[in-house]
């Protein structure tokens, strides 16, 4: 875990914390299986235990990793079904988001999404697969804010991270950035054109990309998943 990061006061700390961790454990920078301590954690940023344990919390609850008692915190490895679950709850969510954006979306929504969809293209020119990501995430959150209705994203965002572990191993390895932002772009046109049943299938398919490419990513990283 050499990665600096800065604790600061703008939030609590435990968040910060759990913000930290949890990109650390979806890009891989700790990888699933390994042993999480919280003295450890707790020299890393320079903080008492205390808000270190409520971050461990946290990310239990997400699904990253796994309290045994006697033994510690574990990473989890990557559970293809947890996976798929969490791409079924996240599809029906969207689905009724974008079905509805294709209805609502404003001019100014339109231009946050051609805005973000350029800096898409940058962050893939630059090979930045974290930047990618996180502009990935803000491309669907968009969507959602353009219909004022941010509570469905914060829902999805609640459930997704283990699926965001293999999001990000597959943009090196097997769906890299430039198919995605096509995928993008043609939401953005079906929104645009205000074809709900065509935003409804760009979006489906856009999300169903991650059952077609779990097999191969766990089949290079076999260590780094649960058993079948």
């Amino acid at each position: 875990m050499s990665i600096a990061y800065t604790i600061t006061t703008s939030e609590p700390v435990n968040q910060q914390i759990y913000r930290y961790l949890r990109k650390d454990i979806v890009t891989c920078a700790i990888h699933p299986g390994s042993l999480l301590s919280e003295k450890e954690v707790s020299a890393r940023f320079n903080v008492s235990r205390q808000p270190v344990r409520e971050a461990f919390i946290k990310l239990a609850e997400a699904g990253l990793v796994q309290v045994l008692p006697q033994r510690g915190t574990f990473v989890r490895k990557i559970s293809a079904q947890r996976v798929a679950d969490g791409r079924f709850i996240r599809e029906a969510v969207e689905i009724a988001v974008v079905r509805r954006a294709a209805q609502e979306i404003t001019p100014e929504g339109l231009m946050a999404l051609e805005h973000n969809l350029q800096l898409q293209r940058l962050a893939a020119e630059r090979h930045d697969s974290q930047a990618f990501l996180a502009l990935d995430d803000e491309f669907h959150r968009l969507i959602a804010e353009g219909i004022n209705c941010l509570l469905a994203w914060e829902t999805v965002e609640n459930i997704k991270a283990t699926m965001d572990r293999v999001r990000f191993l597959t943009l090196s390895e097997v769906s890299p950035p430039e198919s995605l932002i096509q995928q993008h772009e043609n939401i953005y046109h079906a929104l645009k054109a205000q074809d709900v049943e065509a935003a409804e299938a760009a979006m489906r398919r856009h999300l169903q990309e991650m059952i077609l490419t779990i097999t191969p990513i766990a089949e290079r990283n076999s260590e780094w998943f649960e058993a079948p």
